[in-house]
């Protein structure tokens, strides 16, 4: 693992990561890959998550590719040194603001979308002009062994490289300076990414999650509501960082909100969803265990069923939960959908308020209603009247805020946090402003010039 990165270190010092070009030939070779590729994506996303090759394309492979259009698009004009205004003090100097490469940097993934949160960052990566080490989850090995395949057959290892590997290979790799980590994955999991990158103050992008509230007013368009909230839950089979985690209701459209919740998940996926080839699984048993545990609590009102020789739990709607209820203190994962009713909205302030900040929060209700709720209340970002979408704009910067996350990226985002924004000032040399050099003796005259 040391000579690896040695090797990285070696091919940055070359310089030619910084040339824009080579960026944009990069990446040009990695989406030409990618359309070789798309057809084993797909399958190890299959094999790994039950994952059909429309979700595949829908969150994971369009994703990286409206990455990558986006970079291309715009990294010739990004990677340009960019002037700002310099102040009367240093007239007749210049200054420049000039975006350089981190250098080498490691970017670790999570399995709930193990291609698109993988890849995604690469492409940002290596718009930036840096050499990268991608660690994929071990929980979706045929995922992990596709990439692996696709990056060695477009990038020299010291140029972009994957290592593969559990828990020991992490705690290997954190040990390793890097000049920047980035990572997704649930908050637990962040804090040790930290601290391991406090060892050599590496500056770290932690892209986390939490419990993400979807509150739903009695303004609100129920059945667009409960089309777009079920959608949302039942995507990757709630396990999406950004799912509706839990619903806030108005207690006077509670009961017809529910009942047409359920009407749309029979309308996605049939009586028994089991049977669907659009319907995904939960990753592995010990994920199922965990999210079995979590329906003790309330009344299950819609789904229930579950088979854990399939990974397979059904979408599930929980009635009469509380908030010292176990599904209501993490963050589920999963398929189920937690639901507490409200009278007002202060009472809705309120409890995402003594809570620790989302990665995202969705409001149904007036644009209004959703301007309020957005100034009263704090997350990662915000959708009104739809849940998820909000990361379909790469104008859009994702990422989260307090225990959700630290940073940003997506788009010139995603340039951003892997750059250095050097600043640089071309200092004047024909004349000289004497009043800033001792002894001190025109201190009035200094005092109106700054």
């Amino acid at each position: 693992m040391k000579a690896m990165i040695a090797a990285q270190r070696m091919y940055f010092a070359t310089g030619v990561t910084k040339e824009v070009e080579f960026r944009r030939q990069s990446l040009k070779r990695l989406k030409a890959a990618m359309g070789r590729y798309e057809e084993r994506i797909n399958a190890a996303l299959w094999e790994d998550l039950h994952k059909s090759a429309y979700e595949s394309y829908l969150t994971e492979i369009s994703i990286v590719r409206q990455e990558l259009d986006d970079q291309l698009s715009h990294v010739k004009r990004w990677a340009r040194p960019r002037r700002v205004a310099t102040p009367i003090q240093l007239f007749g100097s210049k200054s420049r603001l000039v975006c350089e490469p981190l250098g080498v940097v490691l970017i670790m993934a999570p399995w709930n979308y193990p291609f698109q949160l993988l890849l995604t960052p690469l492409v940002g990566a290596l718009a930036a002009g840096n050499c990268v080490v991608l660690k994929p989850s071990p929980s979706t090995p045929c995922v992990a062994a596709v990439v692996a395949e696709l990056v060695a057959s477009v990038f020299d290892p010291s140029y972009v490289t994957v290592v593969t590997g559990g828990r020991e290979v992490n705690t290997a790799l954190l040990a390793e300076r890097f000049d920047s980590i980035f990572f997704t994955g649930s908050p637990e999991l962040g804090r040790v990414v930290m601290r391991a990158a406090a060892e050599h103050l590496t500056p770290v992008t932690l892209e986390l999650g939490g419990k993400s509230p979807c509150v739903v007013t009695r303004e609100a368009d129920l059945a667009l509501a409960a089309r777009r909230i079920a959608w949302g839950k039942c995507l990757n089979a709630g396990q999406t960082c950004v799912a509706p985690d839990y619903l806030l209701v108005d207690w006077s459209v509670k009961e017809e909100l529910l009942g047409k919740i359920s009407e749309q998940i029979f309308r996605f996926y049939g009586e028994h969803p089991v049977d669907s080839p659009d319907y995904p699984r939960i990753v592995n048993v010990e994920a199922f265990d965990r999210i079995r545990k979590l329906m003790g609590a309330g009344e299950v009102v819609a789904g229930g069923a579950m088979d854990r020789t399939k990974r397979y739990i059904a979408p599930t709607i929980i009635d009469g939960v509380h908030s010292y209820d176990p599904i209501m203190r993490e963050e589920i994962f999963g398929p189920l959908l937690p639901v507490i009713g409200f009278h007002s909205e202060e009472e809705v302030v309120e409890y995402i308020n003594a809570r620790e900040k989302p990665l995202a929060l969705y409001y149904f209700g007036t644009e209004r209603g959703g301007r309020r709720m957005i100034a009263c209340t704090s997350s990662g970002g915000v959708c009104v009247n739809d849940t998820v979408m909000h990361l379909a704009n790469a104008r859009l910067p994702f990422g989260g805020v307090g225990n959700s996350g630290m940073g940003r990226y997506h788009g010139y985002d995603s340039f951003l946090t892997f750059s250095n924004r050097r600043s640089v000032l071309y200092a004047a040399t024909r004349w000289e402003i004497p009043l800033r050099y001792p002894p001190y003796r025109h201190f009035s005259w200094l005092k109106r010039m700054l």
